[in-house]
This record gives C-alpha cells, structure tokens and sequence, in this order.
C-alpha cells in the first residue's frame, strides 16, 4: 500500500487560481483498470482532480456499496501516473481515518450526511489535526441553515480550505431533474458566507446525462468557481448511477464549448444585443415596482376602512374572487398559471401584513 502524502496544505486556494475547478471521475471506483484509464482520460481532458466514491451509501441493502479501501489503492496509483489530485466522499470517523492513511488530497461529505449534524461532527473530529480541504454536499433538502452548519462544524474542526458542492435538492414532483437545483439557494449561500468557494455536481443535479451541459453553463454563469462532473470509460456498464455519467472525452467537449463561448462574436436577435434587452429589463422593473408601491398604499387605505369599520383583515370570499380573475387573465396574456398563482399569493400576504401595519398603528393611537 502507497502512503502517498496530500500535495499540498493549500491545494484547494491553488486549484482556484485557474478557473474553473474541474472534478471528475467515476460516481464508483470499480476495478484498477477502470480507475487508472478514466485518469489518464481525464488528464489528457485538462481535468483538475480525479474524483471516485469508494464507499457509497445507497437506499437499500444488497445493491452496490462500493469497493471499499483496495478503491484508495488504485486511485493513489492514478494519482502517481498522472499527476493528478485525487478525492473521494467521506461519512464516517473511519472513511476519515482511511482516506487519511491513503493520502487522499480533498474530501467531501455527501448530501446524505450533511443532513445529520451527528455524523457531521463525528467526521470533524476525526479531522482535527489534519488541513485537508473539505467540500461539503448540500443536504438533500433545501434547508440552507443545515448546509451553512455542516460548514461552520468543519471549519471548526480546524480546517482552513472548505468549500460547497450544489448537487440539487429533493422533490417529490416529476421534473426534468434528478434533483432540483433551486439556484436561490446557492445563490444566498454566496452571499452569507462569500468567500466560500461553491462548485456546481450537475451530474446529481441532472440524473441523465443529456442535461450536464446545460447546467454546468448555468452553474459557471451563475459565478459557481468550478464543476464535479461523473465520468466512466464504459457509462451505460458502471455499477451506479449509469445514467448520469459521461465518457471523459465528452467531459472535454462540454468543457471547451462553455469556457470558449464568449470567444465567438455577439449574436443578436430581432438587431438587438443582451445589453439592449436588458436595459428594456430594467425599464419595466422600474414601472413595476412603482405600480406594486401604488398598490400597496392602496393596501393601507383599506386597511384603514377595515380597522373604522371593524371588519376582518382576510375577506375569504373577495380573496378567492381575486386570486381566480388574475389567474384567469394571466394565462390569457401568456403567462404559466403556477408562477401567477403564487406572485398572488405572495401579494396577498404583503397586503396583509401591511393591513395589519396600519391596524397596529392605529390601536397605538
């Protein structure tokens, strides 16, 4: 066994330094060869990091739970031929302990664990004493507070390169995804912790592997500082998540259509530039928000009356009434009757809180 020590103590800030970061590999470690011809692959695709899962936690008993520490054996052996940094998923006090022995460079906790703040703690005091960089999963509901306390256990622990993985939440309804990326709430991570590095895992995100291109392209415009993409020699044969998984060639090819783009000249629409449509944007915005201001000292006025005439802030009836006809003349001009319903509903609850401004005014007077 390779005692290969991690490269550096600052790997993940030099990674960083040439945008975007680009983690890739199998979503399992499966056989040597595997491991060792996905590198080599990766490598000659200008990928930053080999990135394989060596334990996997699956739903149900009797599947695939991955290959276990001979996994750390052969990515150390990649890592030796190819130069490249390896990383792989962590869960538990021993999944730390081994990595560590191995030399892995990063680690990253998997949704499943960040949901737990026991086994988070568990894997931070295991930590304690080794600066490894860590990147942590988002949980697999989208409850920021429960990311943001993964985090805050693992910088505790002592380590100083800590980052964030997107890899979409949970949902129960039947979309296009995997799992849904709800950007807002990567978005608003950045702005509570902003010097906190955040990749984009489209593969989880996407399910398939038709869509990893379209969102790694909304992951990197969105400012996310790099991607972790799974790829396989042999997709459509890999023992997990087959589907989701690219061959690495392919990984090169999404690479080099984003990053070189922009190098192509504008191409307008109806003679007009992004720059056009997007002062049109905000010339709209301006008389929106000045319509919805109106509205809402509308929304004062009768609250007042209600208060003088002692009646209740909700009127059911009226509510219904309202919420039907905008709907109704919503899809009529164009626009989907969910987004309608809930900019309502949304409205509604502003009006109200607002009717109840003024009645608490009132009673003060």
């Amino acid at each position: 066994m390779s005692t290969a020590k991690k490269l550096t103590s600052n790997l993940l800030s030099q990674l960083l330094e040439e945008k975007p970061l680009i983690i890739s590999g199998p979503c399992s470690a499966e056989t040597e060869e595997q491991v060792l011809e996905t590198a080599r692959q990766l490598k000659a695709a200008n990928v930053s990091v080999l990135r394989a899962g060596i334990w996997k936690p699956r739903t149900r008993p009797g599947t695939f739970e991955g290959i276990g520490e001979v996994g750390l054996e052969w990515m150390v052996k990649a890592r030796e031929e190819t130069g490249l940094p390896i990383a792989t998923e962590v869960a538990n006090r021993a999944h730390v302990e081994i990595a560590l022995k191995y030399g892995v460079d990063i680690l990253w906790i998997g949704a499943r664990t960040t949901v737990s703040p026991f086994a988070v703690q568990e894997i931070a005091d295991a930590l304690e004493g080794h600066d490894i960089p860590v990147l942590v999963k988002n949980p697999i509901n989208p409850d920021i507070d429960l990311w943001m306390g993964a985090i805050e256990r693992i910088k505790t622990a002592g380590i100083s390169e800590v980052g964030a993985i997107h890899r979409g939440f949970s949902n129960l309804e039947k979309t296009a995804y995997r799992n849904h990326p709800i950007w807002e709430i990567p978005i608003e991570l950045k702005k509570r912790l902003p010097e906190l590095p955040i990749i984009c895992d489209p593969s989880h995100i996407c399910g398939n592997r038709h869509l990893i291109k379209l969102v790694s392209e909304q992951a990197l415009e969105l400012g996310m500082e790099g991607l972790m993409i799974e790829s396989h020699i042999d997709p459509d044969n890999a023992w997990s998540d087959a589907k989701q998984q690219i061959v690495p060639k392919r990984v090169e090819q999404i690479l080099t259509d984003i990053l070189h783009k922009d190098e192509e000249g504008e191409q307008l629409v109806d003679g007009k530039s992004l720059k056009d449509y997007r002062d049109k944007i905000n010339e709209l915005d301006k008389k929106i928000l000045a319509i919805l201001a109106e509205r809402m000292k509308v929304s004062d006025q009768i609250g007042r009356y209600k208060k003088l005439n002692r009646m209740p802030i909700v009127q059911k009836v009226r509510w219904d009434e309202v919420l039907h006809t905008r709907v109704a003349l919503g899809v009529e001009n164009g626009l989907d009757e969910t987004f309608v319903n809930e900019f309502y509903t949304l409205l509604h609850q502003e009006s109200q809180r607002k009717q109840q401004e003024v009645r608490i005014d009132q009673d003060d007077e």
